[in-house]
């Protein structure tokens, strides 16, 4: 498995109201509710989401029913891996089966696009192994921009246009 960057966290919060007070008017961090109940940043600096997302999503999301499992410990954060494609989603969540982790619900593919899987760590933080297409086409973009910056910095030769090697 190769992860490319942490594609969102933040905590899974019982009381939203005061998580916004907390983190949005205490905390100084913008949040806009992208969907009913679920408040975001994601343009915060260190990850590529930032969220509030409600545990009764959390459990919709997992398991299908909107109140989360009684025998399994109540995640307090949520975090998301990235992985390469969505294909590799599904042999990554694989792996981490067969290693012995609690795989909680298989890989698919969510409405909005993006592939998902998901396994509870061993502290009781939800985990996401996911392949989030919108955000992996900012990185190719930025990645290319760089390749022709550099193309442009530098002649053939390896020299930049005011003659000094690199």
């Amino acid at each position: 498995m190769k992860i490319a960057f942490v594609a969102g966290f933040g905590p899974i919060v019982p009381d939203t109201d005061a998580a916004r007070r907390f983190w949005g008017d205490g905390l100084g961090i913008v949040l806009e509710e992208a969907a009913p109940g679920y408040f975001t940043n994601d343009s915060l600096g260190g990850v590529n989401a930032f969220a509030l997302w409600p545990l009764s999503q959390a459990a919709e999301a997992t398991f299908g029913k909107d109140a989360w499992p009684a025998d399994l410990p109540t995640p307090q954060a949520w975090m998301e891996l990235d992985v390469e494609s969505a294909e590799a989603v599904a042999p990554a969540i694989a792996e981490l089966q067969a290693a012995g982790h609690r795989v909680l619900r298989d890989a698919h593919e969510e409405p909005w696009g993006q592939t998902t899987a998901r396994v509870l760590s061993p502290e009781g933080m939800l985990i996401g192994v996911t392949f989030t297409p919108w955000m992996h086409d900012h990185i190719d973009e930025h990645e290319h921009e760089d390749h022709d910056h550099d193309h442009e910095e530098h002649d053939h030769d390896g020299h930049d246009h005011d003659g000094h090697d690199h």
